[in-house]
């Protein structure tokens, strides 16, 4: 497993970087539609954990208001429609919001395929994934939980998912994950604003 997370963490910081130059037009103009259409700063930063429980910070383009609660899952919220932007709706959906995680990758803090990376007060299911041995490896964008229900499975089912992610990492692995990404992204499978207990993104 450890020669192919080394070729993996080669290939991330390639392909972050490829796409961050290519998209750097689209990554504008997402920047200037968030300025434009609502007060605040174009990105959001929040605290995670990584690798090994050590904490850093997502780069996210902002969705929500600024008046929006910090450090909370939107499961939480009484109305958590009612805190998501005009061009923040459109972003979530599509899963542009996440654009800015290439910047995370480049500093070798997240991987473009992993477990998706908890709040670092989500003790419950940074516990789970202690369990099966999920917070040794680099949270990613996407990951084998998003592609099997995304907002819509229950912790320790996450967990589950996440261990079996684990247990059988490959190239051949990472690929079937990239695909299904690109099949939940355009159907939106699986989202859902203040869904269950295990929202965290």
């Amino acid at each position: 497993m450890k020669p192919y997370i080394t070729f993996k963490t080669i290939l991330d910081f390639i392909f972050a970087l490829g796409m961050t130059l290519a998209l750097s037009p689209l990554l504008l103009i997402l920047a200037l539609l968030i300025k434009l259409t609502s007060p605040g700063p174009v990105f959001f930063k929040q605290r995670r954990i990584g690798k090994d429980k050590k904490e850093f910070e997502i780069y996210k383009f902002r969705t929500m208001r600024t008046d929006t609660p910090k450090d909370m899952p939107t499961h939480l919220f009484t109305d958590a429609e009612s805190y998501i932007t005009s061009v923040g709706k459109f972003l979530r959906k599509s899963s542009l919001d996440e654009l800015p995680q290439l910047l995370n990758i480049l500093k070798g803090e997240m991987s473009f395929i992993g477990p998706r990376p908890a709040l670092w007060n989500q003790f419950d299911l940074i516990e789970a994934r202690d369990n099966v041995n999920a917070n040794s490896l680099r949270p990613g964008i996407t990951g084998w939980a998003q592609i099997n229900g995304r907002d819509e499975i229950p912790i320790d089912l996450k967990a589950s998912y996440d261990g079996y992610y684990v247990e059988n990492i490959s190239f051949g692995l990472d690929f079937k994950i990239l695909l299904g990404t690109f099949t939940t992204v355009l159907t939106a499978k699986g989202v859902s604003e203040g869904g269950p207990k295990n929202k965290e993104d």
